[in-house]
């Protein structure tokens, strides 16, 4: 019966013309693209740290806000390999300037998906710099045919895991490391 609906859906929504977007499943929670950034990333399990922080560093009204944002949103995982003490010691209210510029450093304004990171990459022969909301830059670049990886201020590479989350107000892509400006 579900099926059946879902189906009828879909294909009334595809005979009319109007594009459906479907949600993505990130850290066992859906995330729908009518929703904004933070609506959003508090239902993942595998982002509870960087959303923890978001909070902390004051910065909920801004990836709330219009953007368009694109946002490479580092994993539980990512924060658990820094340093033993580095989170709890950016979440401390003394740390707020400093924990703003490492989450502010994730983020790149305008909506880059995959396809527009890969052409990104092919037209500037096999690198492409974007420019963040902290004002450093991150290095993007394939590594094989499928997966693009980010290169920061202080050398670090992270993979992206999932691409084109899409939200009411930019684009999320989750990636296996935390990315550090110079």
């Amino acid at each position: 019966m579900k099926a059946t609906l879902l189906s009828a859906v879909l294909i009334a929504a595809l005979s009319s013309g109007t594009a459906v977007a479907a949600s993505v499943d990130v850290g066992g929670a859906a995330m729908y693209p009518e929703k904004n950034i933070v609506q959003n990333a508090v239902n993942s399990k595998d982002h509870t740290t960087l959303v923890a922080a978001v909070k902390a560093a004051g910065l909920v009204p801004t990836l709330e806000g219009k953007g368009p944002f694109t946002v490479f949103a580092p994993t539980n995982m990512a924060f658990d390999v820094l340093p033993a003490g580095t989170v709890e010691n950016l979440l401390k209210p003394e740390n707020k300037q400093q924990l703003v510029k490492v989450l502010t450093y994730h983020v790149v304004p305008g909506r880059y998906t995959k396809h527009d990171l890969e052409n990104l990459i092919r037209k500037h022969g096999g690198q492409a710099r974007l420019k963040t909301a902290e004002g450093g830059m991150l290095t993007l670049m394939m590594n094989g045919p499928q997966n693009i990886q980010i290169k920061d201020g202080t050398g670090g590479v992270a993979d992206i895991s999932t691409y084109d989350v899409i939200q009411k107000n930019g684009v999320i892509d989750v990636v296996d490391k935390v990315l550090l400006p110079k």
